[in-house]
């Protein structure tokens, strides 16, 4: 062996020192690549994290909104404990003026005691109008029961409209032609009326209408 090849220490080559450098910059990319993903991955959690503080501080100031809001504006649904209006009410009847309140109101009617022999008229309130003459035109609302047991069978009430009729010329039963003729108008009065003065009193022949003793109230509230 020469005195050159023994004296030769560690491999100090050009090709290995190039080599060293290489691996070292490598390294140093490697490294540098890590630190870049750690800050990626760090600045992504981070940016989740201000999110999430972000939508619960939401969530929570609208919840405060909806818990300050008053009761009775909760909600548009009206209460269901509150009264509807009764459509099926009538409508109160045009009174004549000066007339007593009561005849707003439907009346009730008892039916009569004993045999009913001839026409008898009642006041039961007081008219202040002019009295009802022979061939006028009156306006009434009237409640019919049988007399016997007070059974309804006709109202004007019913329809939410008082009745006009003309009066004393046949149009009507006996028993009113002749038990309305002189009644005061804004007068309320009773008429109970024997079945040959009102629908007769042979069901056969009645056609549906009620027969035998009949019994009215009737308000008087307009002639002309």
């Amino acid at each position: 062996m020469s005195e050159r090849t023994q004296q030769k220490g560690p491999d100090q080559s050009p090709a290995t020192k190039s080599g060293r450098r290489l691996a070292a910059q490598l390294a140093e990319k490697k490294a540098a690549d890590a630190r870049r993903k750690r800050n990626a991955w760090a600045g992504g959690l981070a940016g989740i994290a201000v999110m999430a503080l972000l939508i619960g501080g939401f969530v929570w100031i609208d919840r405060n909104r909806s818990d300050d809001k008053p009761a009775n504006q909760a909600g548009a649904t009206p209460s269901a404990s509150a009264p509807a209006p009764d459509a099926a009410a009538p409508p109160a009847p045009q009174l004549p003026e000066g007339a007593d309140p009561a005849l707003g109101t439907k009346p009730t009617v008892t039916p009569g005691t004993g045999d009913l022999k001839k026409l008898t008229v009642t006041p039961l309130i007081k008219g202040t109008g002019p009295a009802v003459q022979k061939g006028q035109n009156i306006t009434t609302n009237y409640v019919g029961v049988f007399y016997k047991d007070g059974k309804e069978f006709d109202s004007s009430w019913k329809a939410g409209q008082p009745a006009t009729f003309p009066i004393g010329v046949g149009q009507v039963i006996p028993g009113w032609d002749q038990g309305l003729v002189g009644v005061n108008v804004g007068s309320r009065v009773q008429l109970d009326i024997p079945g040959e003065l009102a629908y007769g009193n042979d069901e056969a022949n009645a056609g549906g209408r009620p027969t035998g003793p009949l019994r009215f109230v009737v308000d008087v509230l307009a002639a002309q």
